[in-house]
């Protein structure tokens, strides 16, 4: 080993890498549900920043047909 890899970011990244998560704490009737919550995690990892992108212009156009249409109502 070199004098590199007993830094301490190396250690901390190597204690992350060994870590399990919480799918080692889970009762066994959870683990369904934690698989789900597994796989929207992956799915946000992989997908994050579009996905926060779509949802954002999704919701300002359901705001602003929202505002246009109680203006049509009260004008």
């Amino acid at each position: 080993m070199s004098s590199t890899d007993d830094s301490p970011e190396a250690v901390a990244e190597e204690s992350i890498d060994q870590a399990g998560g919480l799918g080692e704490v889970i009762p066994e009737p959870l683990l369904p549900v934690w698989r789900r919550i597994e796989l929207v995690q992956s799915f946000r990892q992989t997908h994050g920043e579009t996905y926060t992108g779509a949802l954002e212009v999704l919701v300002g156009l359901a705001l602003a047909a929202g505002y246009i249409w109680w203006l049509i109502l009260y004008l």
